[in-house]
């Protein structure tokens, strides 16, 4: 899983007019090129957590603007960017451009459809936003005074975005769109990690607590000293007043209730986000019978491998052993560390036999901060900056090492690391005949179908070595199929809670934290898990496909660079690349 950086998306400021006139190739292909490039630009000034994050560090001085006008004058500038593409007419476009067109359409779409439906006015979750926002640090870079500066600046302007998000968060409030209250439960927690008595344990000023020797010792005490005062007279008024707010007025106002349902348009809102986040038409309704019909294809395999384990029990007892059993466990944090270190080693060495071309980009392990990794998942993967100046991480959880088995080791380094997130994630961004956005591109059916499938390959590759492994293999498979369930379940079908975990209980092996945690997050970011398990099915279809059609001309290598060799992309996109590439092949080698 890829993590986001800011709590909304990226609204985009953009010029309200462009030039109409008649179109010949040229001209057609220089408006489009030129519209996205201003609005890369733009964008990169209108969010500039988003440019930290990729690498270009012009703006670390400030935070987004999310002031209710910043809002609506950015949503304007969506909608002119739709008039804008109107204006330019496809025919005269080669098929890259057209699809490049289309691309830049749906995202900008996507941006007004959220504006539309007021995800603006929830700025706050459990997973994101204000409580999180220091770890920004991870992609900030600290090697100069003017670095140091930049983040003092950040520091002192914190509580301006505070003022912001209570501002959005009370307009939310007047509309009905409030986020449930049983996962704003968890964010005064988080708060409180802020509100420190000593300024140096702050998370905001964990960049001063090791500073380059290339600073003179004088100008780090001043620079250290500013930061004490900047966390003292800003950050922890700041977070005190919002916890109070959140406490005191927004707590009691959230609702009781958990799906989208429940909010206002929200049946068509989760209808919608289904669509955006699967790059399909499919229905809420056609999702949860897919998960169901997975889920029980799923289970048929993993009673075959507790078999072979020679176990002697139901499903529900070999569960429990797996939850409880010590020998699967660590109980120091650094020995589960060292363990997921090791696996990302194993697995590159092989990669070359199944990818024709590897990305130059490399990638490390870190643990998740721990003020955040009571609240969040197993693991996820950052990206590289796209400068090639940052390499892209593998973060791992390691709170309660004894809630995290060594038979998921194997499965969650692939899907976050290689083959999975960053191998797709850098090849992308080393596209460079594609323009920047396609490079960025978030088609998250692509992204996290990729990794998923990735999981599959790890048998493929000799990773599952026994029984356990393999049955953690099918346990984050599972997961995923019981995510189409669940979410489904939640945001349409009107389950509870407590509804929702039972059911994701009694079908994987995952622990009760991961559960709980999991099924917050379905919660808090409706439609988001959907893209996993459809994306992986279109992959694994389109494999399949490419095998019977090319029999022995069939190339893995080959069909692997195909799927990854455009970027992200949604799947029906997907689905022509591949089609054409067998046609060729087929042509080639009649």
């Amino acid at each position: 899983m890829r993590p986001v950086l800011s709590a909304l998306l990226l609204l985009l400021a953009v010029p309200l007019s462009w030039p109409v006139h008649a179109q010949d190739k040229v001209s057609a292909a220089k408006d489009l090129h030129s519209l996205f490039d201003a609005e890369w630009e733009r964008g990169l000034r209108e969010n500039p957590t988003a440019a930290t994050y990729i690498g270009d560090h012009r703006f670390d001085d400030r935070w987004p603007d999310l002031s209710l006008a910043a809002l609506l004058a950015s949503y304007e500038g969506d909608k002119a960017v739709i008039a804008a593409l109107d204006r330019i007419d496809p025919r005269q476009l080669t098929p890259a451009d057209q699809l490049n067109r289309d691309l830049f359409r749906r995202q900008y779409q996507a941006n007004i459809d959220s504006f539309d439906y007021g995800a603006q006015y929830t700025p706050l979750s459990q997973r994101g936003g204000l409580a999180s926002m220091h770890r920004i640090t991870d992609v900030v870079v600290f090697k100069t005074v003017q670095d140091y500066e930049q983040w003092l600046n950040r520091i002192g302007t914190i509580d301006k975005l505070v003022d912001q998000n209570i501002a959005l968060m009370r307009a939310g409030v007047e509309r009905g769109l409030v986020p449930p209250k049983i996962v704003l439960q968890r964010v005064p927690p988080q708060l409180d990690k802020q509100i420190v008595a000593d300024p140096t344990k702050s998370p905001f000023y964990e960049a001063f607590v090791k500073m380059p020797d290339s600073i003179p010792a004088a100008e780090q005490a001043r620079l250290r000293a500013a930061a004490r005062d900047a966390i003292t007279k800003h950050v922890v008024p700041s977070y005190t007043k919002l916890k109070r707010y959140v406490v005191n007025d927004y707590l009691p106002q959230s609702r009781d209730s958990v799906g989208l349902w429940d909010t206002p348009n929200g049946e068509a809102r989760y209808a919608g986000l289904a669509r955006f986040y699967t790059t399909t038409n499919l229905t809420p309704d056609e999702i949860h019978a897919i998960g169901l019909k997975e889920v029980a294809r799923i289970r048929g395999e993993m009673m075959q491998v507790i078999a072979q384990t020679g176990f002697q029990g139901s499903f529900d007892e070999f569960l429990a052993y797996l939850r409880t059993d010590p020998k699967f466990r660590y109980t120091d944090p650094q020995d589960l560390l060292h363990a997921y270190e090791a696996m990302a080693k194993r697995v590159d060495p092989l990669l070359p036999q199944y990818f024709g071309k590897l990305p130059r980009m490399p990638y490390g392990v870190r643990p998740i901060a721990e003020q955040i990794a009571p609240d969040t998942t197993t693991a996820y993967y950052q990206g590289p900056a796209m400068d090639g100046k940052r390499a892209g991480y593998y973060y791992v959880n390691l709170y309660k090492p004894e809630e995290r088995p060594k038979y998921e080791i194997p499965v969650l380094t692939i899907h976050e690391a290689v083959p999975g997130h960053h191998l797709q994630i850098s090849l992308a961004q080393e596209l460079g005949e594609l323009p920047q956005f396609r490079r960025d591109f978030e088609a998250t059916a692509f992204v996290e179908g990729w990794a998923l499938y990735s999981e599959s390959l790890g048998e493929e590759m000799g990773f599952y070595e026994d029984p356990y492994d393999k049955f953690g293999q099918l346990t984050y498979e599972m997961w995923r199929a019981v995510r189409l369930v669940v979410d489904t379940g939640l945001h349409h079908k009107q389950w509870s809670r407590q509804q929702a975990i039972d059911y994701f209980k009694a079908n994987a092996a995952k622990t009760e934290l991961d559960i709980i945690n999991e099924t917050d997050r379905y919660i808090g970011n409706p439609g988001q898990a959907l893209a996993y398990k459809i994306g992986e099915l279109k992959i694994k279809q389109l494999r399949s496909e490419a095998s019977a059609r090319l029999g022995n001309q069939f190339d893995i290598r080959a069909f692997h660079d195909v799927v990854l060799g455009s970027g992200a992309v949604p799947l029906d996109v997907l689905e022509a690349n591949v089609h054409r590439w067998i046609d060729a092949t087929k042509t080639a080698h009649p």
